[in-house]
């Protein structure tokens, strides 16, 4: 479904001065109002970006926030007391008796080859373990998040459950006005963009910051890349909210969401003798009009290039994009001089790449199909179903045990989004699963679709009988 795209307003006091708390050396005192897309585009070619005035230092603005008495990061001594009750809600015996056994085990007709790495990450586990100590700590006052704590909708109704709401959105645009002094704000694992840690830190709320150290890591990358004068090309999708927030701490951008707009960038940085495939200064503008900075001019911003990544993205991708741009720039100012115009860190997420690469072993066993659970927005979890698809493996992508039956029928999603209802998807007779989950992916959610599966391959046997 497309979705247009716009510059929206988020709310703020005109003339506003940065706070005295938040105000160190260098930090500039006074602030433009700002703008940040909202809402996007949901074409390949478009990305939602967010505009932050040249003069305004958000690195420093976030490292002095960091340091504000209304701000925590690393939850507030209820540990213990939160893990046993994550544990008790999220954790799952079925998971536990295929990790005793070697990640496989038959009940019935079904064998179950469990990945060797799936579901919660620590950075995942960390964010909904803080949020569940923010409730723990503010047991009265009024708790918001920014988006989604991560992406699992089991989750995320567990935190409305205990009365942590999402901010408003209206038109695409956040509500902020809905959230008064002294209530407590929770930033997703994701992160938030430069423009909600402004507009929170005026109103003096209680900020509590669950964004993964990995995703920071990221933002520091980019902040070298305009320290250096250096154009980030970010790998990522555009309307996500790490992405998001990832451009805005970033100086000059542009946005690829896979290798084929890569190439095309590239292509235009070599006068078209890569592939052909990019055209005039104003086709590219076009084509990823929402996926640069403001002001970006191809001709003059993509002299010096910075790779950095959205962490969730498949990392043989992101790797491939790199070697790419490198390549390119040695071509086009030769080998010697290429240090000058390309640098690279590595940005990619330890967790991703353990899931990608255990998927990627699974995917080598024999298996007569796959099982693939996680949110339906979740980017990690759509690469885990893509390395099954590109193996030409029956793969089911599905976010809860509510997308299996009534009886031997299966509602799941493709890798690139189109939703597919089938019956009769579990064969007859003895099957082999492979299973895997994303990093938001509770074991418990693993556990009540497998426990579908048990049922509709028992009736089966009964029926025989």
């Amino acid at each position: 479904m497309a979705i247009s795209l716009q510059l929206c307003r988020i709310p703020t006091r005109t003339g506003l001065f940065l706070p005295e708390s938040l105000a160190g050396p260098g930090a500039p005192r006074l602030r433009k109002p700002l703008s940040v897309r909202c809402t996007g585009d949901s074409s390949s070619s478009s990305s939602s970006s967010v505009a932050v005035d040249s003069d305004f230092d958000a690195k420093v603005f976030r490292k002095n926030l960091t340091r504000s008495k209304n701000y925590n990061r690393k939850g507030f001594g209820h540990k213990e007391e939160t893990l046993e009750l994550m544990n008790r809600e999220y954790t799952s015996d079925i998971i536990k008796t295929l990790k005793e056994n070697g990640n496989e085990y038959t009940w019935g007709n079904v064998t179950v080859k469990l990945a060797e790495a799936y579901g919660f990450c620590w950075g995942v586990e960390r964010a909904v373990q803080i949020a569940y100590e923010a409730r723990k700590q503010f047991p009265d006052e009024k708790i918001w998040i920014t988006n989604e704590i991560i992406h699992n909708p089991t989750v995320n109704k567990r935190l409305e459950e205990m009365e942590v709401q999402n901010i408003p959105i209206e038109g695409g645009q956040k509500q902020f006005e809905v959230v008064n002094k002294g209530d407590v704000v929770v930033l997703p694992a994701f992160g938030a963009a430069v423009d909600e840690m402004l507009t929170l830190s005026d109103k003096n709320v209680q900020i509590v910051d669950t964004t993964c150290p990995w995703v920071s890591k990221v933002w520091n990358t980019v902040e070298k890349h305009k320290k250096g004068d250096y154009t980030s090309i970010i790998h990522g999708k555009y309307a996500h909210e790490e992405t998001v927030a990832t451009a805005s701490f970033a100086g000059k951008y542009i946005i690829v969401k896979n290798m084929t707009e890569a190439m095309y960038v590239c292509d235009y940085i070599l006068g078209g003798e890569l592939n052909g495939s990019s055209s005039t200064k104003e086709e590219f503008l076009e084509k990823f009009k929402y996926a640069v900075s403001k002001g970006f001019d191809p001709d003059s911003d993509l002299l010096k290039l910075g790779i950095a990544n959205q962490t969730t993205m498949l990392k043989g991708e992101t790797e491939e994009i790199g070697k790419l741009v490198e390549r390119t720039m040695m071509r086009k100012y030769g080998v010697e001089n290429v240090n000058e115009h390309f640098i690279s860190f590595n940005t990619i997420c330890d967790a991703t790449q353990e899931r990608q690469d255990a998927m990627y072993k699974l995917v080598e066993e024999k298996v007569d199909l796959m099982l693939v659970i996680g949110g339906w927005n979740s980017s990690n979890t759509s690469h885990l179903q893509e390395i099954a698809e590109d193996r030409g493996i029956p793969s089911y992508w599905i976010d809860s045990e509510q997308r299996v039956g009534p009886g031997n029928k299966i509602a799941y999603k493709l890798n690139h989004g189109e939703l597919v209802e089938k019956e009769n998807w579990l064969p007859e007779g003895p099957i082999t699963i492979g299973v895997t989950s994303g990093a938001s992916t509770p074991d418990k959610v693993v556990e009540d679709v497998l426990i579908k599966v048990f049922d509709i391959k028992r009736e089966e046997a009964l029926q025989l009988v």
